[in-house]
């Protein structure tokens, strides 16, 4: 996509892409009113995720699988509300074979087209009704090796599986409304081989065990971006606490040492999102948690909600990496709990994320956060924005460490007191929904009391280096 560099533009998102929605959906439109939900959110990021016509509020997933045949067979509970009359919506679903389609319990017809699954219930669904569709799939599930982070979506590895991906991987084991402007509650339910972990988000309910299988359960309450769903299932050392009275899960693979730099880093878990919850107000999930995998396809950490997984570069040194779980773990507050509209603005995660790292290393007798951005401006291509970075640039050095540059600038410009109560008071208002750049730019102005739109432009997408405040 062209960079704009200029100005912050106006939430692209709200008047074009409803535009695109509605045009998608007028296609077929029927004399009752109802037409076919659209089967594309015209997100330029994520061509072809998401789908329109519905917003769901919760997913019961009850898969199995079987690493010796690298075969999972599921049922999925959809539970949503038609935001417009449907005489047809779509899921995405990557891959697996569809044999079965429920909505409110009764038998619909199906088809496949790609990656999308279309369901045309019997009568359709007007505006504003609450309805259910079970689908039961099965099959190998696919993954990704293009992706712009490493391979992602559902991954057979050499004891298992890893569901794990951004911006696509849920599509690839669950059908679901894959885009993060539609969040909803979770309820896992991951049947494996005796002897074998299956980790997921959220908190851990009861453990059952029958004829060599056993079935693990997981319930995440507060909304979730499906990017940010994981499922790792493996041979795995799963420790089980409580962290400020909520359960804290990590799990580091069993062929890693007890003491290695994984297991140490993992448990500063909790004294992490303790300093963090300092800084940014209290911690938004129900649970606490981490993930090490070993499988070298995945050369990233990805913030899965309560429950961030660790790719093994990150531990290669041979010492504890403290600042990755500090990364991750800001996202629960910046990615998570306040959700990205649109992938455009994946700054408002990355960024405040990168600027953890810096306030986690002051905290913990490293550099100081303004020696880090002295040093980071110093280096800095300003031709690169940060907003609407292009999508060959989505997780680029601009996205990351310039929105980083951007979040310190704003706290030299307004003082300490009123930076951190700007992030307090987004994290407050925001919690469980989705934001835009434009959103964040008005909150700081109203708690500030002054403008800072040419802040923003010119510390995110200016062309030259801004003046130092």
């Amino acid at each position: 996509m062209a960079r704009n560099p200029g100005r912050i533009r106006p939430a692209l998102g709200v008047a074009l892409v409803a535009a695109l929605v509605f045009t998608a959906c007028t296609d077929g439109e029927r004399r009752d009113g109802l037409r076919p939900g659209a089967a594309d959110l015209a997100d330029p990021y994520a061509p072809g995720a998401g789908n329109g016509g519905y917003d769901v509020a919760s997913y019961r997933l009850a898969v199995r699988y079987d690493p010796a045949t690298d075969r999972l067979s599921g049922r999925a509970a959809i539970t949503a509300t038609a935001t417009t009359g449907l005489s047809r919506f779509n899921l995405d679903l990557a891959g697996l074979d569809v044999s079965r389609v429920t909505v409110d319990g009764k038998p619909t017809g199906f088809a496949r087209d790609g990656d999308e699954l279309l369901v045309t219930p019997s009568g359709g669904r007007s505006g504003g009704t609450r309805f259910t569709v079970e689908v039961d799939y099965g099959g190998v599930p696919v993954a990704r090796t293009d992706g712009q982070l490493g391979s992602g979506g559902f991954l057979h590895t050499a004891d298992g599986a890893v569901a794990l991906g951004q911006p696509w991987s849920a599509a690839s084991w669950f059908p679901v409304n894959d885009h993060p402007s539609d969040k909803a509650t979770y309820d896992i339910e991951a049947t494996v081989p005796d002897g074998l972990a299956a980790l997921s988000n959220g908190v851990p309910g009861e453990r059952t065990s029958a004829g060599g299988w056993t079935t693990w359960r997981w319930a995440e309450r507060s909304p979730m971006a499906s990017y940010l769903t994981t499922l790792v299932i493996g041979d795995y050392r799963v420790r089980t606490g409580t962290h400020a009275g909520k359960p804290m899960v990590t799990a580091v693979p069993a062929s890693l040492p007890e003491t290695g730099p994984e297991a140490a880093s993992l448990a500063r878990t909790g004294e992490i999102a303790d300093f963090l919850a300092s800084r940014f107000g209290p911690y938004p999930f129900d649970s606490y948690g981490g993930v090490v995998v070993t499988d070298g396809r995945i050369g990233y950490a990805l913030e899965t909600q309560s429950r961030p997984v660790y790719g093994p570069g990150f531990f290669r040194g041979g010492r504890p990496n403290p600042n990755v779980v500090a990364h991750e773990l800001a996202h629960q507050w910046f990615g998570n709990s306040v959700a990205l509209s649109r992938w455009s603005d994946i700054w408002l995660n990355e960024g405040f994320a990168s600027y953890a790292e810096w306030l986690w290393e002051e905290h913990d007798g490293g550099r100081t956060a303004q020696r880090n951005f002295e040093l980071e401006y110093a280096g800095t291509d300003w031709s690169r924005p940060s907003v609407d970075p292009g999508r060959s640039r989505l997780f680029g050095t601009a996205v990351y460490k310039r929105g980083a540059l951007a979040v310190h600038a704003l706290r030299r410009t307004v003082g300490d007191d009123t930076f951190f109560q700007i992030l307090r008071t987004w994290t407050a208002q925001r919690r469980d929904g989705n934001a835009t750049t434009e959103d964040l730019v008005a909150l700081a102005e109203q708690v500030a009391g002054k403008p800072l739109r040419p802040l923003f432009d010119a510390w995110l997408v200016g062309g030259t280096a801004p003046a130092l405040p």
